[in-house]
């Protein structure tokens, strides 16, 4: 089975990089096409990706694994679908992430996910359908003003869908659990913010009753009605961010010595309400031994077993369960030092403040290293090791004594030998950095001003992880040993990585790390998995994708190039697995193609899903036909403009263009009062020297004089929108642009429909 995922692994990363390469070919707006061969070509690779999955859902190249590539394929197609409404975005410079782009892209996934029942459709659609609601109410570079009660309203918006959507799966209607814990936990996201009482002064006092309402109904049904570990786990999480966000609430409110004495007290509830709970959740469903009896979560009684047993649960609770509970811990540490350090600053009366800080954290520090393991629990021991970790820290940055940092490293240091378990030697050994860094700083933050100083911490820190890492393989073997290996060859790369980031230091520096680095993680990816080292091996790759990911627009490439290299990785990702899939097959370990030939959706439902691709074809020609329409029989009129450059993760470089009609002048036809929110249409009128300006509101009914045309246009806060706000470029020339462009040329339909054509000096 592990092969089997293995090989699967391999073809959805070679998918997915073959996606990627396209979208950074498109984001590139490669001036080598024009506008008819982008569209064909988007339209053929849609084709392309649809023609795939039906393929594989009909040969057998890939014994057992035809029905999860075409499955792939078609989410490939969909993708690709959402790809080239974003390039019909660029090609006619609409609004770049505008929320019809992600509604739009939204329908043939939502199609999918009821004929497939598919969870990535599933996933797909709820992200497309969340960022088109987003930005419906939050436009991309625009910054709409809402009262209280509109914020209330459409945070109420995203609360009420996810709250019909958890309903929908958790009553079995849609199938999916992704999509249920999903929902569940934004919906309680969603609540939490309502209750805000520094956003929403007057209303979110008010609405602590019904989330609190909705959280204690959540533990009655999933432990009364329906046991759920996942879901209780997931609402205890809620409650404890509810309980912690009143806290910071209260806290600003009623600062003061008594109410950090109430914070200690509450990180100590806390933390023993998190072991109660996880102890509770673990005896939830369990056979006692000796009745041989089992809780029935359905209705509440208690049934004969046969043997000691747990009532089935959704994969992933114990996970789910361990991250909860370790998410709680840190909130509660934070709070914890946080109470800790206040309750202190505010009741000691000596000049010198952050030396009895100090010495309160040393002392308890030293007090839980010394203390025998069989006489204090490890929860009470670690929770107060950190707040001691994070109170120290704290101290010696404020008293900025070298001597007293160097006295807390040692501490420090003798607490990393005596913790024991993988996250305690991992967090001791990060706070550990952390005092190094801090001691490099006091002895060196006069030398050649902070941005030198800065670098030369970081190098330091690589350097110090690099000689840590190389020392652990010659220390006898213990079990420190692995954790010094592993920790120190994580911040190795962490520095590596963030030195990536640094300008030339010396000429050419900047280039010479970022090669550096990518040869030295590209070959520790493959000596780590040839050594069979698995911890190394996963902690490279991951570093190695993360490199990746942040240099889309950071090296040597252009994104163009970028995509051409992108789509051979892919290619040859590919291949690879193609080659071993086969290796596996002629040596008897596939898996039975006959266990998933029937789950290719292509081949369950064709007819279906080529209504899905003649729909999605036939919105990409609407769109191309309505637009090339309007450049041929719109008017062409001119405006004055003043671009900016930023950019859209789909559709590449642009300028967003602020003209002068956008903020009309204060005349009494054109007060923003008189015209309301919403939809407007605005008259133009050319002035002497042919530049289109905002004359008056449009009447229904009214004639335009042989000059005048009507532009569509919407509020948003003080400024009006267009729909021609943005205007695509090739990667890289978005300076260029914004130094010459003073106007911009515009088609406008009858109607008022507008389409930015070309920007201009003059």
């Amino acid at each position: 089975m592990l092969r089997f995922n293995a090989i699967r692994t391999g073809y959805l990363l070679g998918i997915s990089l073959i996606l990627a390469a396209l979208i950074y070919f498109f984001a590139s707006n490669w001036g080598g096409l024009d506008r008819t061969v982008k569209i064909v070509l988007a339209a053929a690779l849609i084709v392309l990706f649809y023609g795939l999955s039906f393929v594989f859902a009909r040969i057998r190249a890939v014994p057992g694994q035809q029905a999860f590539l075409s499955n792939m394929f078609l989410v490939a197609g969909c993708i690709a679908f959402g790809v080239s409404v974003a390039l019909l975005g660029q090609i006619y410079n609409s609004h770049a992430d505008s929320y019809g782009l992600f509604f739009i892209w939204s329908v043939p996934a939502l199609l999918l996910s009821w004929i497939s029942r598919y969870n990535p459709f599933y996933m797909l659609s709820y992200v497309l359908i969340h960022l088109g609601l987003w930005l419906y109410f939050y436009p991309t570079m625009q910054s709409p003003s809402y009262s209280e009660l509109e914020s209330l309203s459409i945070a109420g918006v995203f609360a009420l869908v996810n709250l019909v959507l958890f309903l929908l799966t958790f009553l079995h209607r849609i199938h999916s659990a992704p999509l249920q814990y999903m929902s569940f936990t934004v919906f309680h996201i969603a609540m939490l913010v309502m209750t805000n009482s520094f956003a929403f002064d007057g209303y979110g006092l008010v609405m602590n009753i019904p989330h609190i309402a909705v959280i204690a109904l959540g533990f009655y049904i999933f432990i009364k009605v329906r046991l759920n570990k996942t879901l209780l786990t997931l609402n205890a999480l809620a409650l404890s961010a509810f309980a912690v966000f009143k806290f910071i609430e209260l806290a600003e409110a009623y600062y003061s010595s008594l109410f950090f004495v109430f914070g200690l007290i509450f990180v100590a509830l806390l933390l023993t309400g998190n072991v109660w709970f996880f102890r509770y959740l673990n005896r939830l469903g369990k056979t006692p031994p000796e009745t041989g009896e089992i809780f029935n979560g359905e209705n509440g009684d208690i049934v004969k077993s046969d043997a000691e047993t747990t009532v089935p649960e959704e994969r992933g609770s114990e996970w789910i369960s361990k991250t909860v509970s370790r998410v709680i811990k840190v909130v509660g540490v934070l709070i914890g030092s946080i109470s800790l350090i206040g309750l202190i600053m505010i009741s000691t009366n000596v000049n010198h403040t952050e030396y009895v800080l100090l010495v309160v954290s040393l002392l308890l520090m030293i007090l839980m290293i010394v203390i025998p393991e069989s006489k204090l629990d490890s929860v009470i021991r670690y929770t107060l090791l950190t707040i001691s970790y994070i109170t120290g820290l704290a101290a010696i940055l404020w008293s900025d004594q070298s001597l007293l940092s160097v006295l807390f490293l040692i501490v420090s240091i003798a607490g990393w030998f005596r913790s024991k378990g993988k996250r305690q030697l991992f967090f001791a050994y990060t706070f550990v950095n952390l005092n190094l860094a801090t001691i490099l700083f006091q002895q060196y933050q006069e030398w050649d001003g902070w941005n030198w100083t800065y670098k030369f911490i970081i190098f330091s820190l690589f350097i110090v992880n690099a000689v840590l890492y190389g020392v652990s393989y010659f220390i006898s073997k213990t079990e420190l040993k692995e954790h010094l290996r592993n920790s120190s060859l994580f911040f190795s790369l962490l520095f590596l990585f963030w030195a990536t980031f640094f300008e030339d230091v010396v000429p050419h520096s900047y280039m010479f790390i970022n090669i550096f680095y990518f040869v030295i993680v590209t070959g520790m990816v493959f000596a780590f998995a040839r050594l069979k080292q698995k911890s190394e091996a996963i902690t490279s790759v991951v570093f190695w994708f993360i490199f990746i990911g942040f240099k889309y627009y950071d090296l040597l490439w252009t994104l163009l190039y970028k995509s051409f290299t992108l789509a051979l990785l892919g290619i040859i990702a590919l291949g690879f697995t193609w080659w071993a899939d086969r290796r596996m097959a002629h040596s008897g370990k596939a898996a039975f193609d006959a266990d998933h030939r029937s789950f290719s959706f292509m081949r369950l439902s064709p007819l279906l899903i080529a209504i899905v691709i003649v729909l999605q074809l036939g919105i990409i020609g609407y769109q191309t036909a309505r637009s090339e329409t309007l450049l041929a029989t719109g008017a062409s009129i001119k405006l004055k403009l003043a671009p900016i450059d930023p950019c859209s993760l789909l559709q590449g470089d642009y300028v967003a263009l602020n003209y002068d009609i956008s903020t009309p002048p204060s005349k009494t036809s054109l007060q923003k009062g008189e015209w309301s929110r919403g939809k407007v249409k605005v008259v133009l009128t050319p002035d002497n020297q042919g530049v289109y300006v905002a004359d008056r509101l449009y009447q229904d009914g009214e004639k335009l004089a042989r000059h005048e045309v009507i532009l569509n246009g919407q509020w948003y806060g003080s400024r009006i929108v267009y729909g021609i706000e943005n205007y695509f470029i090739p990667e890289g020339t978005g300076r260029t642009v914004e130094q010459n462009a003073h106007f911009a040329h515009i088609r406008v339909s009858r109607n008022g429909d507008a389409l930015l054509e070309r920007l201009a000096d003059s």
